[in-house]
């Protein structure tokens, strides 16, 4: 029967039906390591987040104590050049440190990216069906793009909600509906292959630059000292807390008595 059926295809219904297993499987793996990455970038964000409501926010403090340090040294020394440039230099480290921070706002609750099994699920699924590289179309491609940049920033906000609703609003659309012959459907599952290649490839260039960032290297020795019993984060708290502490007592003297240590 097999045999019978296969003999009834043309040559190119034959090819079509062996790309559409091979971007069957592809899209799978797409779907994956889109998740993969956008788990990268939303763990990342969270440290930072983290990263600047405890240790950041402690930096900016000292460093605005160290600018007011040396500029109360330069204005003892009006003359003294390089004084005044050790303050200028300590003032624009201090607004540097500011500007970091000024965008933090209010603290979230949730410190660390810890998105459930389902959430996983959801993702992929959403990406397996609106991911830009799946579509020749130009327009198309415009709305798959804007509709999957709103599914990653769903998924790194954990809302589930958010990312149905876009999945619904794909499958309701006239984009989601494909048709036209056996030649064409060829031709654009070729390209698709083509597209999905090129993008895993660039998903696997930007996963590799993740693991080189700072950001990353902190990532990585923080989860080590959990592992440890230990709090990272805590530990240089308070050491700046200790440095902010002396910086104080320092300005202090200053003020007080024009000597310094």
């Amino acid at each position: 029967m097999h045999l019978e059926i296969s003999s009834l295809q043309t040559p190119e219904e034959i090819e079509l039906e062996s790309k559409l297993s091979e971007l069957g499987s592809l899209e799978k793996d797409l779907a994956q390591r889109e998740l993969e990455l956008a788990t990268h970038i939303a763990e990342l964000h969270a440290l930072e987040r983290k990263y600047l409501g405890i240790v950041g926010l402690r930096y900016a403090k000292l460093d605005e104590i160290e600018a007011r340090i040396a500029e109360a040294l330069a204005s003892r020394s009006p003359h003294d050049h390089s004084a005044r440039e050790r303050a200028e230099k300590a003032q624009s480290q201090a607004r540097e440190s500011a500007q970091s921070t000024e965008d933090l706002g209010p603290y979230p609750e949730r410190e660390r990216f810890e998105p459930s099994d389902d959430i996983k699920k959801l993702f992929r699924e959403v990406a397996k069906c609106i991911h830009p590289d799946l579509t020749t179309n130009e327009e198309e491609r415009i709305l798959r793009t804007k509709l999957m940049a709103e599914a990653n920033k769903a998924y790194e906000e954990g809302d589930e909600a958010r990312l149905r609703a876009i999945l619904r609003e794909w499958q309701s659309s006239p984009e989601a509906i494909e048709g036209e012959d056996t030649g064409s459907k060829l031709v654009r599952t070729i390209r698709k292959l083509s597209q999905v290649k090129e993008r895993l490839k660039v998903i696997e260039i930007e996963i590799t630059k993740l693991k080189t960032t700072d950001l990353y290297e902190l990532k990585t020795k923080v989860e080590e000292a959990i592992r440890e019993g230990r709090d990272l984060l805590a530990e240089m708290a308070a050491r700046l807390d200790q440095q902010i502490k002396d910086a104080q007592e320092r300005l202090a003297e200053i003020k007080e008595s024009g000597i310094s240590r």
